[in-house]
């Protein structure tokens, strides 16, 4: 890949503000991801991070602009985002848990035809997650939350995503199925996708990505390479419990 495809800008975020009546839960922030990166936007609870990402796909109203391969997306719904090539996995994962697991995954690739690389993409996502093949005749609201989750993320990757947001992935997981998780984020990059992982994870977030953004009280407060902000003092001191 040449070096200007390789710094493509593909998702920007200039200036964004996120309001809850009086309450502002987003101040103006601004960040980007180049194509082919993984980038951890970290931060404690009620920092602001899932309303930031509400915000990009749609969920919410807001401010400021947010444009994805140089053109504003600012309040398109998720549906018109993944047709552009823009998927998320959101807080909760958001299944379909009276379908199947097949079934869920085949929801993930109605923006597409092409029934061959379908069921090719299907035989990926069950070699990526041996256990949602085990079990791909079994309703999705009887999996454990690890395994929603695999779902949910399997779910995305059906669509064929240029860019994957994924919005807290570990939360509420076993330590065995963080490190599944986190896994296969690392492998999803590895193949190329452009990533935006959302977490609170910050040690196991930023030890994966390229690059990363501190979020505190609605506004990013560091960023930088991802190994430079984990070996920080003050990101140690208040996310990692050091200090």
């Amino acid at each position: 890949m040449s070096d200007t495809k390789q710094n493509e800008v593909l998702l920007q975020v200039s200036g964004l503000t996120v309001a809850y009546g009086g309450i502002q839960a987003v101040k103006g922030v601004n960040f980007e991801v180049r194509r082919g990166e993984l980038v951890s936007l970290i931060g404690s609870n009620g920092a602001g991070k899932t309303s930031t990402m509400k915000a990009i796909t749609g969920g919410l109203p807001c401010g400021g602009t947010i444009s994805y391969m140089g053109k504003s997306i600012r309040g398109q719904g998720p549906w018109d985002l993944v047709r552009q090539g823009l998927a998320m996995v959101p807080e909760g994962r958001g299944i379909f848990t009276r379908m199947t697991i097949a079934e869920n995954l085949l929801m993930g690739a109605y923006v597409h035809d092409d029934k061959d690389r379908i069921d090719a993409d299907m035989e990926r996502m069950y070699t990526l997650f041996p256990r949602l093949k085990e079990r791909h005749q079994q309703l999705a609201g009887t999996l454990s939350g690890g395994e929603q989750q695999m779902l949910a993320m399997g779910r995305a990757l059906m669509s064929r995503p240029q860019v994957l947001l994924l919005d807290e992935p570990s939360m509420g997981l076993s330590p065995i199925m963080v490190d599944k998780i986190f896994e296969v984020v690392n492998e999803v990059s590895s193949q190329g996708v452009t990533v935006l992982l959302v977490e609170q994870n910050a040690s196991r977030a930023l030890s994966i990505a390229d690059r990363g953004y501190v979020m505190e009280s609605g506004l990013i407060s560091l960023s930088g390479p991802a190994d430079q902000l984990l070996h920080d003092p003050a990101v140690r001191a208040a996310y990692l419990g050091e200090g």
